[in-house]
């Protein structure tokens, strides 16, 4: 028997906990739990952040600023190498949410599908793939162009909101919402203000063309 073999089983199968044996076990009497309070008594239970009544360590650290870190999309993902090595995929074929929970190779439906692009130590792919998932990168999507295949790139629901295509080349939201009206809205109100300057300017500072059509005085002449 090597170690390694050893190693592999180590900790799959361990010994429960056995209380109240008597005081030669190390755990006899109040079995582990110490005299009186409310931890030595049934039906205890305490949260693992409670420590003992003085302010928690959540509640004493300060919080400062705004994170958008709650708002982010997340993906199941997967590669191309993982796709193309699934006997499902060996010769190609229809690449999406359902063929993918099918292959085990992700959970379930409840996340957008993002395509990575790493084929692992081959130089191309050498199967069509037919991909339609919310989000396929630019290397995921030149392999498979390239090996025959297409891409479909549908968008995330954000995406969608927002009025962009993913599958041009100009990803430039088509649908105004709020932020960009207000930025629209900024930048209207600001040209206003410019030509409103203007015209005030204008009217303070007589034009050259108004200088130059005052009445020339005529000059006297001896009779």
């Amino acid at each position: 028997m090597m170690i390694h073999e050893i190693t592999a089983i180590a900790g799959k199968s361990k010994a429960r906990k056995r209380i109240g044996r008597g005081r030669g076990s190390g755990r006899g009497k109040t079995s582990g739990r110490g005299h009186k309070g409310a931890g030595s008594r049934a039906g205890n239970s305490r949260k693992g952040a409670f420590e003992g009544g003085q302010m928690p360590y959540f509640r004493r650290l300060p919080k400062r600023g705004f994170t958008n870190a709650k708002f982010m999309t997340q993906f199941w993902i997967a590669n191309l190498r993982d796709i193309v090595a699934h006997p499902d995929f060996a010769k190609g074929g229809e690449v999406n949410a359902g063929t993918l929970i099918q292959a085990g190779l992700i959970r379930d439906a409840k996340r957008p599908l993002k395509i990575l692009g790493d084929i692992g130590d081959a130089d191309k792919l050498s199967v069509k793939l037919e991909i339609t998932a919310e989000r396929v990168t630019d290397s995921a999507r030149k392999h498979v162009e390239a090996a025959g295949g297409t891409v479909t790139e549908m968008g995330t629901r954000r995406d969608r909101v927002r009025g962009v295509n993913r599958s041009s080349d100009d990803h430039t939201p088509t649908n105004l919402t709020k932020k960009l009206k207000r930025v629209r809205k900024g930048e209207k109100r600001r040209e206003e203000f410019a030509a409103k300057a203007l015209t005030i300017s204008g009217k303070n500072n007589p034009s050259a063309a108004s200088k130059g059509g005052e009445g020339k005085k005529s000059k006297k002449t001896d009779k």
